[in-house]
């Protein structure tokens, strides 16, 4: 096209240029209606076509989608499971390490409070069952005292309750605490006034 209008100014020169200037009015008239339809008519394809190629896109967008959604969510249980684990290891470790501290906290005491004679649970528990089977030892001599007179042989009997209820007790931690519940029983038998005039 340029190479003809290059030829066609060139011919301008020559007396036939009205003729030639009208035959290349003419072509360029033609030339631009060619461009102007030929871009309508890429214009009208891409509109057309514009929408299928839009509505595939949007397909193709959605399928990728929710294959990276399905990867991501796979991944992400993933790691939340790894995380799990790992916390409840720590956790079993902490538990591990505090128990074991605790153990040597409480053997480290206890010998502690040993070298000081302090007695143990266990040693206060002890005490604590032979004081109340002492105690009811009493009582109970205490109200077979009270059923019989006050003769010296009741007075007596009272006493060698009293005493064999300190010898089940001797030798025992409570030893010196089985003395006084004897002594204060045989202090509160009743004891035969003399008269005095």
């Amino acid at each position: 096209m340029v190479k003809r209008l290059k030829s066609i100014s060139e011919k301008k020169a020559s007396p036939a240029a009205g003729l030639l200037d009208s035959h290349l009015a003419g072509m360029v008239k033609d030339s631009a209606q060619q461009i102007w339809l030929a871009g309508m008519g890429a214009f009208a394809k891409a509109q057309e076509e514009g929408g299928k190629v839009f509505e595939a896109l949007v397909r193709e967008g959605t399928t990728l989608q929710k294959k990276t959604q399905g990867m991501a969510e796979e991944k992400i249980s993933e790691v939340t499971g790894k995380m799990s684990s790992m916390a409840g290891d720590v956790t079993n470790k902490a538990g591990q390490s505090w128990d074991k501290l605790e153990a040597i906290f409480e053997q480290r005491t206890a010998k502690a409070m040993n070298k000081l004679g302090v007695p143990t649970a266990k040693d206060v528990d002890a005490l604590v069952k032979r004081v109340d089977d002492l105690a009811a030892a009493v009582a109970r001599l205490s109200k077979a005292d009270r059923s019989s007179s006050a003769t010296p042989s009741a007075k007596g009997s009272a006493r060698s309750a009293g005493k064999s209820a300190v010898k089940k007790a001797a030798g025992t931690p409570a030893k010196t605490a089985a003395k006084t519940v004897a002594k204060t029983a045989a202090r509160r038998a009743p004891v035969r006034k003399s008269a005095t005039i």
